[in-house]
């Protein structure tokens, strides 16, 4: 995988992509977890999202390099 991606003549960091790509997939999760009442059960809802997008970042990005 190169390190940057050329977007309409810019150079992008690859791991940009994979952020952007984890904050969406972060979003669903979350949707996920308010349905079902994670919430609910954990204690700082706000650190809890935080924690989702450095897990699914850092495993996408392990998955890529």
């Amino acid at each position: 995988m190169p390190r940057e991606i050329a977007l309409f003549g810019i150079l992008v960091p690859s791991l940009l992509i994979v952020f952007l790509l984890s904050g969406v997939l972060q979003v669903g999760v979350d949707w996920l977890c308010g349905h079902f009442g994670v919430y609910r059960r954990v204690w700082h809802p706000a650190l809890f999202r935080v924690c989702l997008l450095v897990c699914i970042l850092g495993a996408l990005a392990l998955l890529l390099y």
